[in-house]
C-alpha cells in the first residue's frame, strides 16, 4: 500500500511541474500574441497619423486656394469615409507677405488618432505660386537666335524660332509653321535654289507660291542646338494673361512702396530718372536733365537717333527700400543700376499721360549682394528694356525683365561693338528680341558672346508683384518633421 501511495504523489509532483510549465508557456506565448497585436495597431495607428495630417495638408492647400488661410487654422476634426470620427490634426501656418499680398506659406500639421492620441505624426510644406522666372524667355513674336547664344532654360514664344545656338533645355514655339524672312537670315534670294545663309531659304524651310520662305515653328542651321528638344506647334502662352496692371502697381507704390512722379514736374528739365542701387538697402535717385544722341537702327523707327547717354544729371534724394512693400514706381524713363539687396520691384510706366510710353534703359550692370536666393529684381517697363549705347563691354544683369507692350533688345549702334552679355534670370518681351546685329555673315554691333540662364531662386520667391503664371498655390517641398 505504501508502494501505491508513493507513484500516486510522484504522478502528482509531475503534473504540477509540467502543468506550472505549460502554463508559463502559454502566458509567454500569449503575452508575445497579446504584444504583436498591440504593436501592429500601433503600427497601423501610426500610419493613420501621417494620413491625417496629411489630410490636413490638402485641406490647408484647399483653403489656400480659395483665400480662406484665415479660417483654416487650428484644431480639426478627421473622419473616416464612413463618417466616424478617428482622428484630430492641428494645422500652424506662417504666412509671408509682401506689399500686403500674400506671396508664399510655410504650414505644419500635427495629426494623430482617437485611440493612440500620444502617437503624434507631424509634417510641414512650403506653398507658393510659380513666377514667370520658371522660363528663360517669353516671348510674343518671332526671333532668331545667333550662334553665339547659349540658353539654359525653358525658351518659349508665340512667334516662330530660328535657334543657331545651345539650348539646354525645351524651345517651344507656338507656330506650326512661320515665314522666315531676311531680317531672320531667310528670304527669296536664289530662288529657286535652296541654302543655308542670309537671303536664302535653308534646307528644313520650303517656299510657297508667293516665294516667302516658309519654316518649321523651331528650326536650326547648325549642329549647336539639341533638336530633340524642339516642340512645336506648343500651346500660345498668354502674354496678356501675365501683364501687370501697372494702375495697381502704382497706387501701392504710393500707399506702401516709393513712388516718383514725373521729373518734368519737378524740374522743367527732366528728362527721366537715374536709380542707382545700392548693396546697403537704399536707393539713388538722380534726376536726368540732359541726354546725349547716338545714331541708330532698329526694325521698328528705321534709322534714328537715341536719346539714351546720360550728359547731366543730379542727386535727388537717397532714399531706403521699404522692407514691407520693395516696390518703386516711377512715372518716367528709367535708368537703373547697381547691387540689390533684398527682393525689389521696379516699374517704370506713364499713367498720367496715356499718349506716352515709357522705356528703361540699362547702361549698367545689376548684381545682388548675395547669390544665395535672399535678393532678387523683377524690371517692369510699360514699352521697352534696352540696353544702351554705353552699355559696359562684359555686361551683367541679374533677374526678371519684362517689356509690356514692347521688346527686349539692344539697338543697332554702328561700330559698338561689346564682348559678353551674360543674363541670369528671365526675358519677357511682346516683341522681338536681341542683342547683336549681323550684315552678311559679320557682327557690326552689339554683344560678341551671348548667355542666358534661369535663376530658379525666384521661381517661387520673386520679388513683390512679379507676374505668376499660375493662380494656384503649389506645394513646393514636404517633409516630416
Amino acid at each position: 500500500m505504501k508502494k501505491a501511495f508513493c507513484k500516486k504523489g510522484i504522478i502528482v509532483t509531475y503534473a504540477l511541474v509540467f502543468g506550472a510549465i505549460f502554463l508559463l508557456m502559454l502566458s509567454g506565448i500569449l503575452g508575445f500574441i497579446l504584444l504583436q497585436l498591440r504593436q501592429s495597431v500601433q503600427k497601423v495607428a501610426w500610419t493613420e497619423s501621417l494620413e491625417i495630417a496629411e489630410a490636413g495638408l490638402n485641406f490647408y492647400h484647399w483653403c489656400l486656394n480659395h483665400d480662406l488661410v484665415d479660417n483654416c487654422q487650428g484644431q480639426r476634426d478627421y473622419f473616416d469615409p464612413q463618417g466616424n470620427l478617428i482622428g484630430r490634426f492641428s494645422l500652424q501656418a506662417s504666412l509671408t507677405t509682401s506689399c500686403s499680398q500674400l506671396a508664399s506659406s510655410l504650414v505644419t500639421v500635427e495629426g494623430w488618432t482617437l485611440k493612440y492620441p500620444k502617437l503624434k505624426r507631424t509634417i510641414s510644406a512650403f506653398y507658393g505660386r510659380p513666377s514667370i522666372a520658371q522660363y528663360s524667355y517669353i516671348l510674343n513674336n518671332n526671333v532668331w537666335i545667333g550662334d553665339d547664344h547659349e540658353i539654359k532654360g525653358v525658351y518659349r514664344s508665340n512667334g516662330g524660332i530660328r535657334i543657331d545656338g545651345k539650348n539646354q533645355s525645351l524651345v517651344a514655339s507656338a507656330k506650326q509653321e512661320w515665314i522666315c524672312t531676311s531680317s531672320f537670315g531667310c528670304g527669296p534670294a536664289g530662288f529657286p535654289a535652296q541654302g543655308s545663309g542670309l537671303g536664302r531659304c535653308p534646307p528644313q524651310c520650303r517656299f510657297d507660291e508667293s516665294k516667302n520662305c516658309i519654316c518649321p515653328g523651331v528650326f536650326t542651321t547648325t549642329d549647336n542646338s539639341s533638336p530633340d528638344l524642339f516642340v512645336f506647334p506648343y500651346p500660345a502662352f498668354d502674354f496678356a494673361g501675365i501683364t501687370i496692371d501697372l494702375s495697381i502697381m502704382k497706387a501701392v507704390a504710393q500707399s506702401g512702396g516709393i513712388y516718383l512722379r514725373p521729373s518734368v514736374e519737378i524740374n522743367p528739365q527732366g528728362r527721366g530718372y537715374r536709380l542707382k542701387i545700392r548693396n546697403d538697402g537704399q536707393v539713388e535717385v538722380w534726376i536726368i536733365t540732359r541726354l546725349s544722341s547716338t545714331y541708330a537702327y532698329s526694325l521698328e523707327e528705321g534709322w534714328h537717333y537715341d536719346y539714351f547717354t546720360i550728359s547731366n544729371q543730379y542727386l535727388y534724394q537717397t532714399l531706403p527700400v521699404p522692407s514691407s512693400c520693395s516696390l518703386i514706381f516711377v512715372e518716367d524713363n528709367l535708368w537703373p543700376e547697381g547691387v540689390v539687396k533684398g527682393k525689389v520691384t521696379i516699374a517704370s510706366a506713364n499713367l498720367v499721360n496715356p499718349n506716352l510710353d515709357t522705356d528703361i534703359i540699362l547702361a549698367g550692370n545689376l548684381d545682388y549682394s548675395l547669390r544665395d536666393g535672399s535678393d532678387g529684381l523683377t524690371l517692369i517697363g510699360e514699352r521697352n528694356v534696352l540696353i544702351g549705347p554705353q552699355s559696359p563691354d562684359q555686361m551683367e544683369l541679374r533677374g526678371v525683365f519684362l517689356a509690356q507692350k514692347g521688346r527686349f533688345s539692344r539697338n543697332h549702334y554702328p561700330n559698338n561693338i561689346k564682348a559678353k552679355l551674360e543674363i541670369i534670370g528671365s526675358i519677357v518681351s511682346n516683341g522681338r528680341v536681341g542683342t547683336q546685329w549681323i550684315s552678311g555673315s559679320q557682327i557690326v554691333s552689339g554683344y560678341l558672346k551671348r548667355e542666358t540662364s534661369i535663376d530658379s531662386n525666384l521661381l517661387y520667391l520673386p520679388p513683390p508683384l512679379t507676374p505668376t503664371i499660375s493662380s494656384q498655390y503649389e506645394a513646393i517641398n514636404w517633409q516630416e518633421q
